[in-house]
Formats: C-alpha cells, structure tokens, sequence
C-alpha cells in the first residue's frame, strides 16, 4: 500500500542522469508528489535534448556538465542505458559527495554492479534498482508522472551495502507509487531475461523476418496484421541502444533462456507437424494460466 500523506523531502537534491522515458517520470513524480526531493537536476549530453528538458519544466536544474550536475547531490539516479555505466560513473565519481546514494533504472544487475562497484568512491552508498515498467516511447517527452504506480521495482543490494541507503531508495519508488521487492542480482538477472529481455528478443527477431519476405508479402504482413503481431511491432520499436546494451550486458542469462525457448519452440513444432493435438492443447492452456495469474496480480 502506498502511502500518499505527504511529508518533508526524502532527499535534498536528486540529480538524474539521463532523462528519457524513465528519467523524466521520475522527476514528474518528484514535482507532483514534492516530498521526494526538494531539488531535481536532470542532466543530459545533447544540447536539443538539454533545451527540450527546459522547455518541458520537470526539472529545476537542468545540466550539460555530469560532474557539475551530481555536485552536492545526496542521491544520484543513472537513467542511461547499461552500457554507458562505466563511462558516466568515470566521469563523475571523484564529484559525488561522501553519504550519496548512488541508484540506477537499468534491466541487468550484475552489470551494474561490475562496472559501477570498482569505482565507487568511499562513504558513497550503491544501490542498484530495476523499475518494471516503460512504454514503447522514448526521450524527455514520453515520461508521466503514473509510470510506475501499481508496478514492481526490484532492488538489487550489494553484499555489505548501507542498509539506510537500501531503505531510502525503496521509499523513492514507494513514493513512485510502485511496489518494492528485494533479491540478488543473479536471480533478478535470470527472472528478466525470461520475462523481458527474451520477449524482446523474439520480437525483434519476428519482425526482422517479416521485414526479409518478398516485397508483395511484406506489404500483405502490413496490411492484414492481426492483433498478435501488432503486439510484437510494439515491443519490437522499443529503444535501440537501450536494448543492445540490455542483450550485450545479460548474454549468460539471455542464452540460456533462449536455449529453453528454442527447445520448447520446437518441441511444439514436432506437436504440430505429427498431429499431436494433445501436447498442442497442453501449451495452449499453459498460456491461458499464465495470463490468468497476470490478471489475478493485476500486472496485465
């Protein structure tokens, strides 16, 4: 249950880097509730994306230097895709003052903390989260502030973390409207990869095949697209150097899902080839509970 009384500012300044879809749902959240930070700063390298930031007023400081933008922040959020950790932190762990809580969005954990632990200055507090929710849309304008309500984030503390720390960044996403859950890193790495990573993968591979069919018949695949594939497009437009980094930076896990995937895929298919109406049956009711259980947690 989320609590919506509103309070004193769990942090003073909260700096963003990155304000994509996430990023600046976070900071529509921070703005509309008031009592996650009294000061956000957003920053971002692209100078068109910087005035679309001040354009948009989510922000009340808006920032092209990553090292000035987290100077003085006693919480520091990374909302860059998973690949660009190890630059960023580079770049501004000799400015993150001493009690920080350094946090991230990123869809793989181990990863996170492989490239961001290695740098983690002394008296800074690490503490990976993972928001289970996003659209298709990206960049400064696709955020709102309802992003997270109702969703699971999955925190990801570091053996031998600050437990305060861990506490601070759950009520953050509490205050999201999100609901918090904890578990080690390999576990959360191997729970997306099946949930997330490998559904994208299947997408992006469906619609790749789509698009190499003969000319005539791609334009038929557009034109009569029912319902199922529509769903795939969908997923299949999400970011690009998002989900590259995603795939690049969960490989083991990713693998071997797709490995279980690949042998069920077929399996099915030998059903289907030899007429066996029973096993087809089985998978169909299989899908059926599973979307069951989806609805019965209201996360469909």
């Amino acid at each position: 249950m989320v609590d919506d009384r509103r309070g004193e500012p769990l942090f003073e300044r909260l700096c963003l880097i990155g304000v994509g879809l996430v990023g600046s749902s976070i900071a529509r959240a921070a703005r509309e509730r008031g009592d996650i930070a009294r000061t956000v700063v957003a920053h971002t390298r692209k100078p068109e994306t910087l005035a679309r930031v001040r354009a948009l007023g989510f922000a009340d400081v808006v920032e092209a230097d990553p090292a000035e933008a987290v100077r003085g922040a006693d919480c520091v959020i990374l909302c860059v895709p998973v690949g660009a950790y190890a630059g960023v932190m580079a770049a501004i762990a000799p400015h993150l003052a001493p009690g920080c809580v350094l946090s991230d969005v990123g869809s793989t954990k181990g990863s996170v903390i492989r490239d961001l632990g290695p740098l983690l200055p002394p008296g800074v507090h690490l503490v990976p989260a993972h928001p289970m929710a996003g659209t298709e849309h990206s960049g400064p304008d696709a955020g709102f502030a309802d992003l997270f309500r109702g969703r699971y984030v999955i925190l990801t503390p570091v053996p031998g973390g600050n437990a305060a720390a861990v506490e601070r960044i759950a009520e953050l996403w509490r205050r999201c409207g999100s609901m918090v859950e904890r578990m080690d890193a390999a576990t959360h790495d191997k729970v997306v990869a099946i949930v997330s990573h490998l559904p994208h993968l299947i997408a992006f591979t469906i619609c790749g095949t789509a698009d190499d069919l003969a000319e005539e018949t791609r334009e038929a695949v557009l034109k009569f697209a029912a319902s199922g594939f529509r769903d795939f497009t969908r997923i299949a437009s999400s970011d690009v150097d998002m989900w590259r980094d995603i795939f690049l930076n969960n490989r083991e896990a990713l693998l071997e899902m797709l490995a279980r995937f690949t042998e069920d895929a077929q399996a099915l298919g030998r059903a289907v080839r030899w007429g066996e109406a029973g096993f087809i049956e089985d998978r169909i009711r299989r899908g059926r509970r599973i979307r069951r259980g989806l609805i019965e947690r209201k996360q469909a």
